[in-house]
């Protein structure tokens, strides 16, 4: 991680702005936590059993764009992007993973989370979540996706020092 180029969440604002801007910061410190890294490092497991690593973290996160935003908004039918069942956990085998093809289906994803956030015309818009079988509110997303980012940005804090032994933010 050669520098910090995120642009942090403002102090005040409306809670979508709030909402948007924390959401795009956990996403960018994802790919910080990723850069300057090889293939191979961003393959590096975490520990047995787990086979858990940066680049199956960011293919995860495909996923879940996908699975909240994509799924819920506009296509329920829409495949997930590792697997043909809902199988979140098939994401995190990055063994034969680049870092172009986990990097370009993340980025393709959050692209359309934010397209079909932006063009929402309330927090409040409803989507249909087909694993749960009910509706959902654009803010329950946001916050979940949210949650998600913080949860695994975590797990991506650790993974880094034990590549290169690299910290912070």
């Amino acid at each position: 991680m050669s520098s910090d180029d995120r642009i942090g969440p403002p102090s005040f604002g409306s809670e979508r702005d709030m909402l948007r801007a924390f959401l795009d910061y956990h996403r960018a410190t994802l790919a910080m936590k990723c850069e300057g890294l090889t293939d191979e490092e961003l393959r590096q497991r975490s520990m047995p059993p787990s086979t858990l690593s940066l680049l199956g973290l960011v293919r995860h996160m495909a996923e879940v764009e996908r699975a909240w935003f994509r799924r819920v908004f506009e296509d329920k039918d829409a495949p997930m992007v590792w697997s043909d069942e809902i199988d979140f956990q098939a994401a995190y085998d990055a063994s034969e993973s680049t870092r172009q093809e986990a990097f370009g289906a993340w980025e393709a994803e959050v692209a359309v989370s934010r397209r079909i956030e932006r063009a929402a015309g309330s927090l409040d818009q409803a989507g249909y979540q087909p694993r749960w079988e009910e509706e959902v509110s654009l803010r329950m997303v946001m916050l979940h996706v949210l949650l998600e980012y913080g949860r695994h940005n975590g797990h991506a804090d650790f993974l880094r020092e034990g590549v290169d032994g690299t910290v912070g933010a």
